[in-house]
């Protein structure tokens, strides 16, 4: 099911528009004395209640949408469209939900308003992530097709456009189909021109007028020409809407026109579509979509006139839309008949260019680097790998490389065996050249951690000397060691850099393990604070929060000061990336808060704004929220109420000792669908995560019960449950990747690990943090 939800500042045509359409159903009204009441009246009523507030969002206009050859009927759409107003707020106001039936998929109408019976308006922050949240819920729950997560890439389905029309009225035809249309090419492109919004929208049957008065006034108007060559009556923009006037969107496309960023996209297409033409002796004009899709990620579309190609459209994802002739001469077919003359030819690589001799040192890199990321790398650098290679060694890289796959598919079959020779003869000097590259930037890098310790020692962030050794534990949470009177890498003695220390002592339990993903955010931090500055707060990840967890001897040493530093750096971190992973869940402000409030969190209110805080973090610690979020959380009627309901939830985490990072971190890893760590971490480490009970719910029948249940039943050996540990505690696989994107669930039953208050753990006698 697909929710669109348009706000506006009137509400008459779109009860004209709504309630004219032949064929029309009245399913229902809510929140009014009665169900028995004409369309006219409730009209009114809505006016008038909507006019007692000057904001320009008086209105809502919401459309339900079924995926074709789905059903319902007439009352179990009606409950649908009734619970999804309930849960997006509007349970209190009056709207009226209309069945159409002019389209293939079947839809409702629901029109209300955001003024209240005392003028105030309804807080409509983040209504989209209410929206998402509330539609996986009745999808779940009616058992409805659940509307696609990611961003298509497809697209408006063209079979949406409406019936064919007779009347003359631009309110009884096609407004809904225009704005649906034109609002979603305005997002998803940066269109610069009307000439260029004609384009775009062709496809969908809309046709373009422009006007300019004396004066120089722009102005538009939108007409289909639909099924059959009917075509309907040219209706202004902003009758249409009042952002698609021809005023509103000439200034936007000024603003798109005069982007610094424009020329930098320019250059840079010119560049990739000049390489490409230098790596190939011929393209035909039909393959040229798929070379430059494959090869440079680019999309493009041919612009054919009858049987003739002349030239093609790219579809940047810079979100600017170019024709060929925009980015240069050089690059159109027709300027470039030695490569798209000959249409008898295939398209062949030339393997005697300059480029493909760059193309074939490409993927020999790769195939380095993939097969350093791919081994078990414990006890050497990306140089030392690089070093012992041999060509064999590299083979199963690069067949299953896509650069290899695409060289090998464009070359004629009479030349792969040069191919294959030329691949083998580069490898060589690849190799040593990439050897220098590796080696250099790994002195310099250890250089930098040198540098680092220093301004770390002088500002003294921790409390750590030589005297007990302890300022080992800061060298090992930089990944490097100190014997002999040097310090070098971890896991290699290649690079050293001389330190005069004398003889230092091992401090009493040295972790065992440190992950290099870890060791990275780490060094990111104390760049930071060494620093002054957070400029680089961009880069932290979530991750960042458990570092105490990782390196608990050297993070219990941080000096006051500069713990509360790190904990607001890295409570920021944490709610940026908590946010991403609540949206499917979060049906309201209120949500917001129990999901956060589930995992240890908690929200104050100061002068400055709202605050939060958690149970991991020291008492004056806390990130003042964005000023959006304040406004949203702000937005709740009774904030004040909630905010103390907080403390019963935060009190009973913390009786049940569940303010350890690792009851953390396995929410953490349960939210990326990491499930095979998350059921070690429950049977072996008895580390329940801190998770709100839907989103622990969702990920057991979302296969983590299956994987807890073989974890359970597996008896591992004492070297499997030291590498499992060892897996636990490394995020590199988490820094690439988001993992498996979370959808909504609901109540369901409880089990022996959905119910916590089977398994209740007393920690140490702490205080409210309040």
């Amino acid at each position: 099911m697909i929710a669109k939800l348009i706000y506006g500042e009137t509400c008459q045509g779109t009860m004209k528009y709504v309630l004219g359409k032949e064929g029309m159903r009245v399913l229902g009204y809510g929140n009014t004395f009665s169900q028995n009441i004409s369309p006219k009246f409730f009209e009114n009523v809505l006016y008038f209640q909507g006019q007692r507030n000057a904001t320009k969002n008086r209105y809502a206009h919401i459309s339900l949408n079924l995926p074709h050859g789905e059903h319902l009927d007439d009352m179990t759409f009606l409950k649908i469209s009734e619970e999804y107003m309930e849960n997006m707020g509007y349970g209190e106001q009056p709207y009226v939900v209309v069945r159409h039936t002019d389209t293939e998929h079947e839809h409702v109408h629901i029109v209300t308003t955001n003024v209240k019976e005392d003028g105030k308006v309804l807080g409509i922050f983040n209504s989209h992530r209410k929206s998402m949240a509330t539609r996986q819920y009745l999808e779940k729950k009616y058992g409805l097709t659940p509307a696609p997560t990611m961003k298509r890439k497809d697209q408006l389905p063209i079979h949406r456009l409406p019936e064919l029309q007779t009347g003359t009225d631009a309110t009884q035809g096609t407004r809904y189909y225009l704005q649906d249309v034109l609002n979603s090419i305005n997002q998803k492109y940066r269109v610069r021109s009307f000439d260029e919004l004609a384009r775009l929208v062709k496809p969908y049957h809309i046709e373009i007028r422009t006007t300019k008065n004396e004066s120089g006034r722009v102005g538009v108007a939108y007409g289909l020409n639909n099924q059959k060559g009917y075509q309907t009556r040219f209706i202004n923009g902003s009758e249409v809407h009042r952002g698609l006037s021809g005023p509103k969107l000439q200034k936007v496309f000024d603003i798109h026109s005069k982007s610094k960023l424009l020329p930098m996209q320019r250059k840079r297409l010119l560049k990739q579509i000049e390489t490409t033409y230098k790596l190939f002796k011929t393209i035909r004009p039909n393959d040229l979509q798929d070379v430059l899709k494959e090869y440079q990620r680019i999309d493009i579309k041919l612009d054919i006139k009858g049987f003739v190609i002349e030239g093609y459209t790219v579809f940047d994802k810079s979100m600017y839309v170019f024709r060929a002739r925009e980015l240069g001469r050089n690059v159109r077919m027709q300027n470039r008949l030695d490569i798209f003359g000959n249409k008898e030819e295939s398209t062949q690589i030339d393997i005697g260019s300059r480029q493909f001799r760059l193309e074939v040192q490409k993927v020999i890199q790769e195939a380095l680097t993939t097969s350093y990321l791919k081994s078990s790398k414990p006890n050497e650098l990306l140089s030392e790998h690089i070093e012992k290679m041999k060509f064999k060694d590299i083979v199963p890289g690069l067949l299953a490389s896509e650069r290899h796959t695409f060289l090998e598919r464009y070359i004629p079959r009479n030349q792969r065996t040069e191919f294959r020779k030329a691949l083998e003869n580069t490898f060589p000097i690849v190799r040593e050249r990439q050897y220098e590259v590796e080696t250099k930037k790994e002195k310099a890098a250890l250089q930098d951690k040198f540098n680092l310790i220093g301004k770390v020692l002088k500002n003294k962030i921790f409390d750590v000397g030589t005297e007990q050794g302890s300022v080992r534990l800061l060298f090992q949470a930089l990944g490097i060691k100190y014997r002999n009177d040097q310090l070098s890498y971890t896991n290699s003695d290649r690079h050293t850099i001389p330190v005069k220390l004398g003889k230092l002592p091992f401090p009493e339990a040295m972790e065992n393990f440190v992950s290099s993903g870890f060791v990275r955010q780490n060094h990111l931090m104390l760049k930071m604070l060494s620093d002054g500055s957070s400029e680089n707060s961009s880069k932290l990840t979530a991750t960042a929060m458990f570092l105490p967890m990782i390196f608990p001897k050297l993070y219990k040493r941080m000096s006051p000061e500069y713990r509360t530093k790190y904990e607001g750096l890295a409570l920021s971190a944490y709610i940026k990336d908590a946010e991403r992973m609540h949206a499917p869940f979060e049906k309201s402000a209120k949500d917001y808060i129990a999901l956060f409030n589930a995992k240890g969190f908690y929200f104050i209110k100061r002068e400055e704004g709202l605050r939060v805080k958690s149970i991991y973090t020291g008492i004056e610690s806390s990130h003042t929220l964005s000023r959006r979020t304040s406004l949203y959380l702000g937005s709740i009627p009774d904030l004040s109420n909630v905010l103390q309901q907080q403390k019963p939830i935060i009190r009973d985490l913390l009786e049940e000792g569940r303010n350890n990072l690792e009851n953390l971190w396995a929410g953490h890893l349960m939210e990326r669908g990491m499930y095979d760590k998350v059921a070690f971490m429950l049977t072996a480490e008895k580390a329940y995560p801190n998770l709100h009970r839907e989103i622990v719910q969702y990920h057991m029948d979302n296969g983590l019960r299956k994987t807890v249940q073989g974890a359970m039943e597996r008896k591992s050996s004492i070297q499997q449950i030291r590498m499992l540990r060892k897996g636990v505690y490394a995020i590199s696989s988490l820094l690439g990747s988001s993992g498996k994107k979370a959808e909504e669930v609901y109540n369901g039953f409880k089990d022996e690990l959905t119910d916590f208050t089977k398994s209740k753990r007393k920690g140490m006698g702490m205080g409210l943090p309040w």
